[in-house]
């Protein structure tokens, strides 16, 4: 892997990607265009255009679109080369609209932004256990979504089914349901008639929900160990399991030293109350940005330290006497939680900071 160590001038690049192709553009440090070039999205094309930035100076810095998708590679060894990699957003509508779109027009753009310092997000970075433990739960997150979408199919089919198939289903659980319909064996073969058609359905929809649930058991015993090998203290936290922790862990990433603070941890993951003031009132609103699903994994912890912890439940208790609703006081808390996972997860860079308990 080359490394950045050619003299010259400070220069900043700016790219735009794309699946096949990458598009470059360089600016000298006052701000003048000096070149743009687009490049193939390969391993090869990403060591050309390390080159290709070299012949006009030493890269302070490299805005990139898409570091979480198109750009991820590139932006991975950018990094590994020494050049330092900043998240830029796409140009708003307005701009596009007022000045065109092309891809030179918008890694030029991409460098504008980090000259003018609008582009300041690291990117997280894509290696090591976090990356692992993000890929398995893509896949796990997938078979969950797809397990319940067959099981509204079953309970469908069900509901509309002939009285002779419906009956001895009638009042089944989910569980002993799906057992009953993987273990029908009607004959294939009167696949015209309604009735049998259904129990057919009702098979297939069935043991597919049972390869799904082996499925996502399989994915969980990775899971598990590898959040524990990753964080064994965030697992060990009152209400955080394997699936919560690992959602967090994967949106804080593997480099959650780029996080600059609890509230910004607090902000992306949702948890961050926005001001909603207006003359005489002043108050504040939920967060609706941010990962959500890491904000899902907040809301769960916080359901079960309600259920389950005596100090987060004293807590809601005082609240309430003070007039606050449930959803107030669990905003409140996702917030305080939020706090004390990212001194958690941070640890190692905030020399042992202790986490403070909800």
């Amino acid at each position: 892997m080359p490394t950045m160590t050619h003299p010259g001038p400070q220069i900043i690049a700016g790219v735009d990607t794309h699946k096949d192709t990458h598009t470059a553009a360089v600016l000298d440090e006052h701000g003048r265009l000096l070149a743009t070039a687009g490049f193939p999205a390969t391993g090869d094309g990403y060591r050309q255009l390390l080159d290709w930035l070299a012949t006009f100076g030493t890269p302070t810095v490299a805005g990139v679109e898409g570091t979480g998708s198109y750009g991820a590679g590139l932006t991975g060894y950018l990094t590994r080369a020494g050049v330092q990699v900043v998240e830029v957003a796409r140009p708003d509508r307005a701009t596009r609209r007022r000045k065109g779109k092309d891809d030179p027009a918008d890694a030029e753009a991409a460098a504008r932004a980090v000259l003018a310092t609008r582009a300041t997000v690291i990117p997280k970075q894509r290696h090591g256990q976090v990356e692992a433990l993000r890929q398995l739960r893509v896949a796990r997150r997938s078979a969950v979504t797809q397990r319940a979408t067959v099981q509204r199919q079953i309970q469908d089919l069900v509901v509309t089914a002939a009285e002779e198939v419906r009956a001895p289903l009638r009042g089944l659980r989910a569980a002993a349901l799906v057992r009953r319909c993987a273990a029908d064996t009607c004959d294939p073969a009167g696949y015209a008639d309604p009735t049998t058609a259904a129990r057919i359905a009702l098979r297939s929809l069935a043991r597919r929900h049972q390869q799904l649930t082996t499925e996502i058991k399989t994915l969980d015993k990775m899971i598990e160990p590898l959040v524990r090998a990753i964080n064994p203290t965030l697992l060990a936290q009152p209400g955080i399991g394997p699936d919560t922790a690992g959602q967090l862990l994967v949106t804080a990433g593997a480099n959650p030293q780029r996080l600059h603070s609890q509230a910004a941890f607090a902000m992306l993951c949702g948890a961050a109350p926005l001001p909603a003031s207006s003359g005489r009132t002043q108050r504040h609103r939920l967060n609706r940005g941010g990962d959500r699903q890491a904000n899902c994994a907040l809301y769960l912890i916080v359901l079960s330290r309600l259920r389950w912890n005596p100090q987060t439940q004293a807590y809601a208790q005082r609240r309430t006497t003070e007039g606050l609703s449930k959803k107030e006081i669990i905003r409140c808390l996702k917030r305080y939680l939020a706090r004390e996972i990212y001194q958690i997860i941070t640890a190692e860079h905030t020399h042992g900071c202790q986490p403070t308990p909800a």
